[in-house]
């Protein structure tokens, strides 16, 4: 494809970035049930202003307790499903469903960048005109091995990132702010 018919994307992460993340401990862990599925406010509106910009919105989320066998496969569809009926702007979602810790050696659980590849390769994604957010360590890796620019959403979580994110955030709503501020490409 000739690289000026590329898209540009934001990928988001999905726990703490597009719904609320459930904190114990000072670490976040995805909700247990639909029922605990909330989207975070504002985020419809920031998907919304983003997808009117031209990005395509793909979110790109590690889901390890499918492989681990504690969270039914079922139940993250039925949070999708829910997330792109409630977020409408979502094109596409990518999943790792690897257990990790030492179970599993895939190219695609975050922090490796193998779901934002694969899409950029299906949907047409200049990845060095996209962007990647999210509020662990593992996203802004990702991103950064991606090759896209990075925005931290701080959820205040009790672990370091390694590397140094491009922008931060309180939210995706002031993630979207710094997105739609900044130039096409790195300057």
């Amino acid at each position: 494809m000739n690289p000026k018919n590329l898209h540009r994307a934001v990928f988001l992460d999905r726990d703490g970035v597009i719904n609320k993340s459930i904190v114990r401990d000072g670490l976040p862990y995805p909700p247990k049930g639909l029922g605990e599925f909330e989207i975070l406010p504002g985020v419809a509106e920031a998907c919304r202003r983003l997808k009117q910009a031209g990005f395509l919105l793909i979110v790109a989320t590690n889901q390890p307790d499918v492989g681990r066998g504690t969270t039914p496969m079922g139940l993250v569809e039925a949070m999708h499903a829910k997330m792109m009926k409630s977020v409408p702007d979502i094109d596409s979602i990518e999943v790792c469903y690897h257990p990790g810790k030492g179970m599993s050696d895939c190219d695609c659980r975050k922090p490796k960048p193998g779901m934002l590849t694969r899409a950029a390769k299906a949907l047409g994604v200049d990845l060095k005109q996209s962007w990647m957010v999210g509020d662990r360590w593992r996203d802004i890796d990702c991103g950064h091995a991606a090759g896209c620019r990075t925005v931290f959403v701080d959820g205040g979580y009790a672990e370091e990132l390694k590397q140094i994110p491009d922008f931060r955030a309180k939210n995706l709503a002031e993630a979207a702010d710094i997105i739609l501020t900044q130039p096409a490409e790195r300057g």
